[in-house]
């Protein structure tokens, strides 16, 4: 199995993401966010990589099934029903709602992957569903970690680094790395003992802290506490499937003939 790392959705396109096998991380905090939101009874997360996006795709549905979610800077959007944080998205918030996604990172990253065979997203908190997914499908990998603005974001990167660790842990895997894989796993290695110290003092930790957020980042770093992957299906993000089931049956909501393409 040959597993690559991007450390930031710049350094890959959509073509190079087509029909590839694609997990993105953005542990602060998309990714922890998604997880919690479909954990809790959300119907579906429509990432989307604007405002403007996001406005017009709810702008065509009705009703209080849909919300808005998403932050700029960190902070809620103006006239956005929910920020970026994972405590916002509880189940009585977000049981049986369609929940339209935009995100300084994440969301964009996972627009980018849009066209990818599988895509599903990754963080701390459901790591290990992940890595039962990826051996499931026993193909070749690309993680794409959401960053910070196009930059380097540790937390993202030490989280793929654990994933290559499980994987290259596995006796019956013959696991390849490229370059970044490799420096993801040694990042991984250097703070695995104390991950909460790392996202206290990682760039966006830090910036979190100081704006009121400092509880997301505990939950941000509790390994195995939510144990789903979310998969993106046509336009949308849903829990994955039961094995045997094709993305493709899926049916779509109203939402997710909503959003544009």
């Amino acid at each position: 199995m040959k597993i690559d790392v991007y450390f930031s959705p710049v350094q890959v396109d959509e073509m190079q993401l087509r029909e590839k096998n694609v997990i993105v991380i953005d542990v602060l905090r998309a990714s922890s966010t998604i997880v919690a939101a479909l954990h809790n009874g959300a119907r579906e997360v429509i990432p989307v990589s604007s405002i403007e996006s996001a406005v017009k795709v709810s702008g065509n549905l009705f009703g209080d099934v849909v919300l808005r979610g998403g932050e700029r800077n960190g902070k809620m959007i103006d006239g956005f029903n929910l920020g970026n944080s994972p405590s916002e998205y509880t189940e009585e918030a977000v049981k049986g709602k369609s929940i339209i996604l935009c995100t300084t990172n994440g969301s964009v990253a996972m627009v980018r992957a849009r066209h990818a065979k599988n895509m599903a997203v990754a963080c701390f908190n459901n790591i290990s569903a992940v890595i039962d997914f990826i051996l499931e499908t026993g193909e070749d990998f690309s993680i794409v970690c959401a960053g910070k603005v196009s930059l380097f974001s540790l937390e993202d990167a030490v989280c793929a680094g654990m994933i290559v660790k499980l994987l290259s842990d596995r006796d019956s895997l013959v696991v390849e790395l490229n370059d970044a894989a490799v420096a993801a796993h040694v990042l991984y290695k250097t703070y695995s003992k104390n991950l909460l110290k790392m996202i206290k003092g990682c760039d966006h930790g830090r910036y979190l802290a100081g704006i009121g957020f400092e509880n997301d980042l505990k939950l941000c770093v509790e390994i195995d506490s939510i144990p789903v992957v979310p998969m993106l299906a046509g336009n949308v993000i849903k829990l994955k499937a039961p094995s045997g089931l094709k993305k493709e049956e899926a049916k779509p909501s109203a939402a997710a003939e909503a959003v544009a393409d």
